[in-house]
């Protein structure tokens, strides 16, 4: 029967175990440039079987909070490399998560204190966050303005770039393109954020269209069995839901089953909440039968409130990975202290969002 420290690959990527450390924000890079703690932070974490790191900006554009980590300049590059540097030297296998937030944004973070861009002109009710005085503040939103449909391609092409810049600049093993929680590409794809006319709104087709170019672009500069995704077809971050999730994420897999990707990441429920949403049911299982149906043969994470229990039984009832996150905060040594039963360190959320090495770097191992 499989266990979660059983050895796995997904596509291109040999993986220790079945154990991944979920994306996690953490705001502790100034100037979007990741610092030597943040070299620590992950090396700490490198028996997961692979550690996603926290959502990274491709472009300045695509910033919405303050202190997070950008791919677009040198010093970003090279701050990714140490880190990448020391999680290899440590054993572990680590892929970078491409984001640009849309209109979850703040002008204070955009080039020329401009409007964020989102597929129409929806303002978010949402917060992001933004540093003041070395504390975080949460700050409502900005009013975005609609991309229009010419600046698609150079879109596509920063989300490229990005990647090929991770993987042969920064030595990541991998990326993981995120199209979840209501950000940009979530954004296209979901009904409540999407009123175009164009080629880009309106049908299922359509407002799949750009995160499919999206994923073709990055598979073609670093490998299908280097790229992941993200998706999250009924979570309710950042104001973000469609009218008919199902067909709409059907739809999306099967898409997805010919790019040979190294895994498709689920969040199940609402994003860091509720598991099962009563207003928004979703079929789960029949989601990944329509990727394996269509040929999809990368590896399937699940992730969203997962103790060890339910890890256990995901994996043997055949799922290929599991993600934890906030379990991950404050358990730096996770894979050794899951496969004693624990116990768990708890974790301080006032220090989740900014500062230094306290609630990032200096909980305790076993």
């Amino acid at each position: 029967m499989p266990s979660l420290f059983d050895k796995v690959t997904a596509g291109d990527l040999h993986l220790a175990n079945r154990i991944v450390m979920a994306p996690l924000t953490r705001n502790r890079s100034p100037h979007a440039i990741p610092l030597p703690l943040t070299a620590t932070y992950y090396t700490q974490r490198a028996s997961a079987g692979l550690i996603i790191t926290e959502a990274t900006a491709i472009t300045q554009q695509g910033q919405g909070y303050s202190d997070v980590p950008g791919l677009y300049g040198t010093e970003q590059l090279d701050g990714w490399k140490k880190v990448t540097h020391d999680v290899h030297a440590a054993g572990g296998k680590i892929v970078v998560q491409l984001w640009h937030v849309g209109r979850v944004s703040h002008t204070s973070l955009q080039p020329d204190n401009g409007a964020p861009v989102a597929p129409s002109a929806i303002t978010a009710k949402t917060k992001t966050v933004l540093i003041k005085d070395g504390q975080p503040a949460f700050v409502e939103t900005s009013a975005p303005r609609a991309l229009r449909a010419e600046e698609l391609p150079t879109l596509v092409h920063s989300y490229q770039t990005a990647a090929r810049n991770a993987v042969e600049t920064a030595g990541f093993d991998g990326v993981e393109i995120h199209a979840a929680n209501g950000y940009l590409l979530d954004q296209f794809l979901k009904t409540g954020a999407n009123q175009r006319t164009d080629d880009y709104g309106g049908s299922i087709e359509n407002r799949a269209r750009l995160m499919l170019e999206v994923t073709r672009a990055v598979t073609s500069a670093v490998g299908g069995g280097r790229t992941g995704i993200r998706l999250s077809p009924v979570t309710k971050s950042n104001d973000i839901h469609d009218a008919d999730p199902q067909p709409l994420f059907d739809h999306v897999v099967r898409e997805l089953a010919s790019m040979n990707l190294a895994y498709i990441h689920i969040i199940e429920g609402d994003t860091g909440g509720a598991r099962a949403l009563t207003e928004r049911p979703f079929d789960y299982a029949a989601l990944k039968a329509a990727y394996r149906q269509a040929g999809g043969k990368g590896a399937w994470m699940v992730n969203n409130g997962y103790d060890q229990h339910m890890a256990e039984t995901a994996i043997q009832e055949g799922d290929d990975l599991v993600a934890f996150g906030k379990l991950y905060i404050a358990n730096p040594d996770l894979v050794a202290r899951l496969k004693q039963g624990g116990p768990f360190n708890a974790g301080n959320q006032k220090t989740w969002y900014g500062g230094g090495a306290e609630g990032f770097t200096d909980y305790p191992t076993l």
